[in-house]
């Protein structure tokens, strides 16, 4: 189970240049992770992942701005990692992007240009 992991990745651009609040910026990852997770419940590295939960793996990586985080969620629809773009309405502001919990290895490739999210 140690080598599941989850990846998240928000828009920096969010709090840096639209002024959003860090706690609806939170609230974005919470609503794409949920959605992830429902959406891939039956999945077997999602299952592995949640019988563990005292010991979940997530990594928040940062996207500078909408633009990339399209990007990112079209590479990742290509390769078929399942994922969800979570898009806030009713602005219909793409904000996030969770993966389902995957092993490091499979996925690492597709984010491993993002940097760590930092206030």
């Amino acid at each position: 189970m140690s080598n599941i992991v989850q990846y998240v990745v928000v828009r920096s651009d969010l709090r840096s240049a639209l002024n959003w609040p860090l706690g609806a910026i939170i609230a974005q990852c919470c609503h794409a992770t949920a959605a992830v997770m429902h959406l891939n419940a039956e999945d077997a590295e999602t299952v592995a992942y949640l019988k563990d939960l005292d010991n979940m793996h997530k990594v928040v990586l940062q996207a500078k701005d909408e633009a990339a985080l399209v990007k990112l969620g079209e590479k990742l629809k290509e390769n078929e990692i399942k994922h969800k773009l979570w898009i806030e309405q009713p602005e219909n502001i793409p904000t996030c992007i969770a993966l389902k919990p995957y092993v490091k290895e499979s996925v690492h490739k597709y984010v491993k240009h993002l940097k760590l999210l930092k206030e």
